[in-house]
């Protein structure tokens, strides 16, 4: 999905942490709107916002991955609003 959404995106790692057979890395994702993301039309927009990633690996593989960007920051910066629901 976000390669789709943003073909030119890229990550610059701040740190990397490896322990047995883990590999978490914190940095910040950068790249410009030029497909659909989660319903958005493509802005034309540069986007920046961090990231955090954490990868299993086996055998020099990555067997597993979970990550998670600052989407609140993704989405500001497409300009859409958000309005807060009340409970």
């Amino acid at each position: 999905m976000m390669r789709a959404a943003f073909p030119d995106g890229y990550h610059t790692f701040e740190d990397v942490i490896a322990e047995e057979n883990q590999v978490v890395t914190r940095g910040i994702f950068c790249g410009t709107h030029q497909g659909e993301f989660m319903g958005i039309p493509p802005t034309g927009k540069q986007v920046k916002f961090s990231v955090v990633h954490i990868d299993r690996v086996i055998n020099g593989k990555i067997v597993e991955h979970w990550g998670q960007g600052d989407t609140m920051s993704l989405i500001q910066q497409l300009g859409v609003v958000i309005s807060p629901k009340h409970c």
